[in-house]
């Protein structure tokens, strides 16, 4: 057994083992999850508009709900987890997840739909801010920025998969097998997660439950670290809460200006991904049809996620977000263009999610590390939550601009621009991070 050591500069200066790449996959995994969770209702929207006889400015609501909940479920549930743990925060969701899941199968009006998709988003916030903070934890110093990034590359890779089978199960059936589908898979990462995602070391540190010293030996020898004898000493913290000290003088800034730029760059993210399928129907093609474009859309996101954790080792992530943030706004406008054909669209479509992704998993390593380990998951949550107005205005405004007789190319103009605005913010972050003691490669 070691003397006492800080458990946390022990993970940062030891090289990645099998168990930490383990934990990264497992929130890999359940992001993945969340994406196919909240891509589930785009898949399935064209059969719900025929069923019901939904206008575009009424479909536009339904599709906007569960990130409704997710605003709220991010801000409750992210402060949640940096009170009693991030791991049962993650089981508390899957639960909320599953069972929204499973209802929205069962529902038979659009009222109740929308209830059912307010309940499932409040667990899928939650979820976000909870994994965040876990990839980050379970990570090296050096790894940092590529273990979130790669956290948030699941997104696309659920809606990638989920797409394949959601496609499926349009030509042999109908809307409702897809959140069928959901419940079964969300229900069994409830086992995944209890078997192979233990505790953040970083947050049994700080917070010191009971058994916090025995928790962390057991998961340092999984990780083959020795133990230690004892806790570091921690500096005596003030009372307020998690909440009050995110919007304090000390990161009042920082904390408004992370929240506009994500609320402005997720409206243009929403857009495209909840609008590809009905756009796609609407230009003559089959619903099944309109969820492979989607799929393609996110095949891009997948890898414009993966390029930005590549490239993040060797540029600044600042820079690297603000150039991927106009490159954003200019796909968009493209997209709103149109194409003749199916490939023509899957291509821009895909070029689109590129950028546009990028952008948002940029923003998620950002939060990572603008925030200390005591405030990561409620700054996440509260970040996450407010920025989710965007996602909720993105589809909902876009409904209405289309119900007012704009065509694609100005509405795409409008809808893009919020991607522009957000590389301005980022720019604006430079002498603020400078307050923080914010790495160097950020």
């Amino acid at each position: 057994m070691s003397a006492a050591t800080d458990p946390k500069q022990l993970l940062d200066q030891s090289p990645m083992n099998g168990f930490q790449v383990l934990a990264v996959c497992v929130c890999i995994l359940l992001n993945a999850l969340d994406g196919f969770d909240v891509l589930a209702i785009s898949f399935a929207s064209p059969g719900i508009a025929e069923e019901w006889s939904i206008n575009r400015a009424g479909l536009g609501v339904v599709l906007a709900m569960e990130l409704f909940g997710m605003a709220v479920g991010s801000i409750a549930l992210g402060g949640i987890a940096d009170r009693f743990g991030r791991r049962p925060t993650i089981l508390f969701c899957l639960t909320i997840m599953t069972a929204g899941m499973y209802c929205a199968s069962l529902v038979n009006t659009v009222d109740q739909l929308l209830i059912v998709r307010f309940f499932t988003g409040l667990g899928i916030g939650g979820m976000l801010a909870s994994i965040n903070a876990m990839a980050a934890e379970f990570s090296n110093a050096k790894h940092r920025n590529l273990a979130v990034i790669s956290m948030a590359t699941g997104y696309p890779i659920g809606a990638i998969l989920g797409g394949s089978v959601a496609t499926v199960l349009l030509q042999q059936s109908d809307w409702r097998a897809i959140f069928v589908f959901g419940a079964i898979a969300t229900g069994a990462f409830l086992i995944v997660v209890w078997l192979c995602l233990p505790e953040s070391i970083e947050y049994l540190a700080n917070k010191r439950p009971k058994n916090a010293l025995a928790r962390i030996n057991k998961t340092l020898n999984k990780m083959g670290h020795e133990s230690i004898s004892r806790l570091p000493d921690v500096p005596k913290r003030a009372a307020s809460s998690s909440y009050r000290q995110l919007f304090s003088g000390k990161y009042r800034a920082l904390t408004l200006l992370l929240m506009l730029g994500y609320f402005t760059h997720i409206m243009t993210f929403y857009f495209i991904l909840k609008w590809i399928p009905k756009i796609v129907v609407d230009m003559g093609y089959d619903a099944s049809s309109a969820g492979g474009v989607l799929v393609w859309a996110n095949v891009g996101g997948a890898t414009g996620a993966l390029c930005l954790g590549i490239f993040s080792g060797r540029f600044k992530l600042r820079k690297l977000l603000i150039a991927v943030l106009l490159l954003s706004f200019i796909m968009v406008c493209g997209f709103g263009i149109g194409q003749s054909t199916l490939p023509a669209l899957s291509a821009v479509a895909a070029a689109t999610g590129f950028f546009t992704n990028a952008g948002v998993v940029g923003y998620y390593a950002l939060l990572a590390n603008a925030f200390p380990s005591t405030l990561r998951a409620s700054g996440t949550g509260v970040v996450i939550g407010i920025g989710r107005g965007g996602a909720v205005l993105g589809p909902v405004l876009a409904g209405i601009l289309f119900s007012s007789g704009f065509g694609l190319l100005p509405v795409s103009v409008v809808m893009g621009s919020g991607a522009l605005m957000a590389a301005l913010v980022v720019l604006l972050l430079r002498p603020v991070l400078r307050q923080h003691d914010i790495p160097a490669n950020i």
